[in-house]
């Protein structure tokens, strides 16, 4: 019998994981409403058509598709073999597969407006946490199943969406304790560098490759550019424009020389300005990065990437506006602009910094001991009491010993026992202790209910 094992990348959660993970999930939420954005779900997987082609060749690659149903009929196992080679070499084929688990929650969300639009009050902000999938080389802080939380805003061009993004990612990170950077480009200034590389049509080429930078170093993306077809003189236009170092103002003015030529990216420029300008940016750490890229197709404006400024840990954030994501539906001209939270970076940042707070781990907080039938009916009666008053507690599951108890508690960190034995069950009073400073105190137990836990 084989080792039992979970599929890579994957993993369980325990308690004080799921506590930990909860915690980061109810800021980001709050932080969500604050703003006026709304709750949405959508399942797990989508048809395959919806999914393919949104992500760019290399998020095509990483999208898990689910086999039809019905594949191992006798009928069907000779045909099945064939078109199966066919998938292995990269063609989708609805025989074999016609669904897959989502790649993220933008395109389903996309998909949801293009079906909805008419009911919807735009614009349109809803905000979605739910896990996505890929077939991704697991790594520290890289795996294949992990959740996302995304806000959107659909329905609108004003920039100041962009401004209330970023002013989330602040305030959300502000809550963790985390010091984060928040970088940002544009699409449209990307574009304008393709333009000048020789047309419109390298912006693939240049933002695919351009995306890797940080993991593989410029000369590895030079080798990929010229795999791409690119030549000596554009590439180096592209190392140009990768070196453009100073401070915001000192780069929008080097990359506003580079790409004079070009009216998108003079746009760029403009909306980037704009927003480093706004009153509620200037006390944030926002900086102009034009090495971010974002290798996803469908980004068409300013595009977002945040990091942890004191820990090793790839981006924990992003996203970027899509002004005509819908139009890949058949629902053109809704534009929009949305950001997401890594949270299983954010989680892995958090535990390196010792940022969880320290209650988070408390479950239980009162712990009845049982030390025989009529002093547990007595007990049982009183938790329920305190239940209802909202005081999460227990009872210990069999009459035991004291030191046995005492364990249990001390294991759970349950800050709280109360003891109800034969004396106590005459006086009707019980024993209160602190575990945790080991204060002890008997009072009456129609008191127990007004006692501060």
């Amino acid at each position: 019998m084989s080792k039992v094992s979970l599929p890579q990348g994957t993993r369980d959660f325990s308690a004080d994981v799921v506590r930990k993970r909860n915690y980061i999930f109810s800021i980001i939420r709050s932080v969500f409403e604050l703003y006026g954005f709304q709750p949405l779900e959508t399942p797990a997987m989508e048809n395959l058509e919806t999914l393919m082609g949104k992500y760019g060749e290399e998020g095509d690659k990483l999208i898990f598709k689910i086999l039809n149903n019905g594949l191992d009929r006798p009928e069907k196992k000779e045909k099945t073999k064939i078109e199966f080679e066919k998938i292995l070499e990269g063609k989708n084929n609805p025989v074999i597969t016609e669904r897959a688990l989502r790649y993220d929650l933008t395109i389903p969300f996309a998909r949801y407006v293009a079906m909805n639009h008419h009911q919807l009050v735009m614009p349109f902000k809803r905000y979605q946490i739910q896990p996505v999938w890929r077939a991704d080389r697991p790594q520290r802080g890289r795996y294949r199943e992990f959740y996302q939380c995304d806000a959107d805003v659909v329905g609108s061009k004003s920039l100041l969406n962009e401004i209330e993004l970023t002013n989330i990612y602040a305030t959300v990170f502000k809550q963790f304790g985390v010091n984060i950077e928040i970088r940002i480009n544009s699409r449209k200034i990307l574009a304008a560098l393709a333009e000048v590389c020789g047309g419109a049509d390298k912006l693939i080429d240049i933002t695919v490759a351009i995306d890797k930078l940080d993991k593989i170093g410029f000369e590895k993306v030079k080798e990929e550019l010229q795999q791409r077809g690119l030549n000596e003189k554009q590439i180096t236009i592209i190392e140009k424009y990768l070196n453009i170092e100073g401070s915001n103002q000192e780069k929008i003015e080097q990359i506003a020389l580079l790409i004079s030529s070009s009216e998108i990216g003079k746009q760029g420029i403009e909306e980037i300005t704009f927003l480093l300008n706004h009153s509620s940016i200037k006390t944030l750490s926002v900086v102009a990065d034009f090495t971010l890229a974002r290798g996803l197709n469908y980004y068409t404006g300013i595009i977002f990437e945040i990091k942890a400024t004191n820990v090793q840990m790839g981006s924990i954030g992003g996203g970027g506006r899509y002004d005509d994501l819908t139009g890949t539906f058949g629902v053109p001209n809704i534009p929009g602009v949305g950001i997401s939270f890594g949270v299983d970076r954010i989680y892995d940042v958090m535990e390196e910094l010792q940022l969880f707070p320290k209650d988070i781990y408390t479950s239980t907080k009162v712990l009845f001991f049982n030390l025989g039938e009529k002093e547990s009916k007595a007990s049982f009666e009183l938790m329920q009491q305190l239940r209802d008053k909202n005081i999460s507690c227990e009872i210990y599951h069999e009459q035991a010993k004291f030191d046995k108890q005492f364990k249990y508690a001390d294991k759970k960190a349950i800050p709280y026992i109360v003891i109800i034995g034969s004396k106590e069950l005459e006086e009707k009073t019980c024993t209160i202790k602190n575990i945790v400073t080991g204060e002890q105190q008997t009072i009456l137990q129609k008191d127990l209910l007004t006692f501060s836990f």
